[in-house]
């Protein structure tokens, strides 16, 4: 049967279908793939630079051997600084040095019974370590512990009238039981330790505190101690549960005096601490008025402890002869001229009601006929070559002072060389400070190497060193040298120059700081009271000279507990300078040099005696620039 027109048979029909998936599959085959369009990668983030920590910078001179501030070794304006600033106190100086309860440490301090006297102390619930440790009984209980047993200790009269301290309400109230009544216990419990970390590591009294403070309990915290730099930082103590420090950080730094003063034009230094003598006041008053400068009396008596139980310097003749050979005002002049003379035992001279108790002449001046006097009298005779000598054997003094400290290592030189001109052959020695103040001998350590000054033994201190850096291991600017360096063996007396000692000796004179600010019937028997029995049969600590005189004792006795008759300090200073256990020089003092930024953004002032320019310093504000 034949097709009609326009029919499509199977065939066809499928060769139609296949040609037209095939266009299709071409086409989808050449169509372009999609174009992908990838975003801009974004600009990196930046993150907004950090401000500056607002800092206060001080120049000081030195950072001390240490920072206990309970240790006569460890005694400088740093270590002040560090009390105030770092460690807890329930009684702190207000600005015109009258004790007030710090509440931030103790809600209430109170006597509770007068038999046996008692003072009750309720603690701050919030007061604690930086460590989380709170701040408790167990500080209190230290303290007395370390105070009434330690060697070389300040003030520790007080703490030795205490027989029991006890704990109450989980640590944080604390029961004080006294021997006798004590009027000045205010005075206690300042500088509180972190016991729960010191308490049972062996040295820790001095060793844990010499390179920093291991726990903060103020409103500061130290962070560096670089001795290298000669820097100690403090930062603001973020744990701290009071009002906060307004400074990000205060930094301590030593310096020389000129280029403290240097520093101090460029805006390096904030504050300088100098110590006063004419040429950096001249230098200060070279900055002209954008500089203020205010006197500010450091709170302590330097003076020759003499070595009194052991030794030629037991014999109170010696003593007396010694310090009849001394001129105390040269000493000064030389070593220290922008101090102040020191002419009592108890009082300093920018304490109120000072004044000195000197008896005209000899041992508060120098008598040459004197001293042969009470030599003779004490058995010694002059040998051909002028030496004082008794058996054939010279009389020879050890002079020593803190190798830590370069001011009283230039005193002991210039003593030493006037002992000599005197007849006596003197030995100077640089031991530690740690050593000196606490132990009964110490190494024999000459100071820095140089050539002997006349009738010196050994090494003399170092007198010409460069001026230092900033960056280098801070040192004192040499004294002004009034005698010429030796240039043989042989002094000007005909005396030999003796080889150092070796092994440890005994320290016969000793430059002693003597701290003071506080009460002052503590301070007499502390510094010359015989040591006081404690239980077991041990005794406390006596003080560096090892001084006791039992005829004094009742009278200091007195003053502590309120007892004694009017009159009895007067009578206790005659006593002193009779037995002369101590022979008083003079007060250092320092220069508070502040700019006007720094005034008015921190209103620095001397400070009460006790705790320095630094006083307030959680409440300055960074100046400007």
């Amino acid at each position: 049967m034949a097709r009609r027109g326009g029919d499509v048979g199977p065939g066809l029909l499928r060769a139609l279908i296949v040609l037209l998936l095939a266009a299709l599959l071409a086409a989808c085959v050449n169509e372009p793939a999609p174009r992908v369009v990838t975003p801009p990668p974004s600009p990196a983030t930046t993150t907004p630079a950090q401000p500056e920590p607002s800092t206060v910078t001080v120049g000081v001179e030195s950072i001390g051997a240490g920072f206990n501030p309970h240790l006569l070794a460890h005694q400088s304006p740093v270590t002040t600084a560090l009390e105030t600033l770092v460690l807890p106190s329930v009684f702190r100086p207000d600005v015109d040095g009258t004790l007030r309860l710090d509440q931030t440490v103790a809600t209430s301090a109170r006597v509770t019974s007068t038999d046996p006297f008692t003072v009750s102390y309720e603690l701050n619930v919030q007061a604690s370590w930086t460590s989380n440790a709170p701040i408790a009984a167990e500080d209190f209980v230290y303290l007395w512990e370390r105070m009434r047993s330690e060697p070389g200790t300040v003030d520790a009269a007080g703490y030795s009238l205490i027989t029991d301290v006890r704990s109450r309400a989980g640590g944080k109230a604390v029961d004080v039981v006294f021997a006798r009544p004590y009027d000045h216990w205010q005075e206690l419990f300042s500088g509180l330790l972190p016991a729960h970390i010191l308490k049972d590591a062996p040295g820790s009294w001095t060793g844990a505190l010499a390179g920093g403070m291991p726990a903060s309990g103020g409103p500061f915290r130290v962070v560096t101690v670089d001795r290298a730099r000669g820097e100690v930082v403090l930062a603001r103590n973020d744990l701290y549960w009071a009002t906060p420090a307004g400074l990000d950080r205060i930094v301590l730094r030593a310096v020389d005096q000129s280029t403290m003063v240097d520093e101090l034009r460029s805006g390096d230094l904030d504050v300088a601490l100098p110590e006063a003598d004419p040429t950096v006041r001249q230098l200060l008053a070279a900055l002209g008025p954008t500089v203020r400068t205010q006197d500010a009396p450091l709170p302590v008596v330097t003076g020759l402890g003499f070595r009194s139980d052991v030794g030629p310097m037991s014999d109170v003749r010696v003593r007396q002869a010694v310090a009849a050979t001394l001129d105390r005002g040269a000493l000064r002049a030389q070593v220290a001229p922008g101090a102040s003379a020191a002419d009592a035992f108890g009082l300093a001279p920018s304490e109120t009601g000072y004044a000195s108790t000197a008896p005209a002449g000899a041992p508060a001046t120098p008598d040459p006929a004197e001293a042969q006097r009470l030599l003779l009298a004490a058995g010694y005779v002059r040998d051909a070559q002028g030496r004082w000598t008794t058996g054939g054997q010279p009389l020879e003094i050890v002079v020593a002072a803190a190798a830590e400290r370069p001011q009283d290592v230039a005193l002991a030189q210039a003593v030493a060389v006037q002992l000599a001109a005197g007849g006596i052959t003197a030995t100077v020695l640089a031991p530690p400070a740690a050593d000196l103040f606490a132990q009964p001998d110490v190494p024999a350590t000459p100071p820095t190497t140089e050539p002997a000054a006349p009738g010196v033994t050994g090494p003399a201190p170092v007198t010409t060193s460069p001026a230092r850096s900033r960056t280098t291991s801070p040192t004192r600017p040499p004294a002004t040298r009034t005698t010429p360096p030796a240039t043989s063996s042989t002094t000007t007396t005909g005396s030999t120059v003796q080889a150092p000692p070796t092994g440890r000796v005994r320290a016969d004179v000793m430059v002693l700081p003597r701290p003071v600010g506080g009460d002052v019937s503590a301070r007499y028997a502390s510094d010359y009271g015989c040591p006081v029995a404690l239980p077991g049969g041990a005794t406390a600590a006596t003080s560096p000279t090892r001084f006791c005189f039992p005829a004094l004792q009742s009278l200091l006795t007195g003053l502590v507990d309120g007892t004694a008759l009017p009159g009895t300090q007067a009578v206790v200073e005659k006593v002193l300078w009779a037995q002369l256990p101590v022979l008083p020089l003079y007060q250092p003092v320092s220069v508070v040099a502040s700019t006007a930024a720094t005034d008015t953004a921190t209103g620095i002032s001397v400070g009460p005696l006790r705790t320095g320019p630094l006083t307030g310093a959680q409440r300055w504000t960074a100046p400007p620039g």
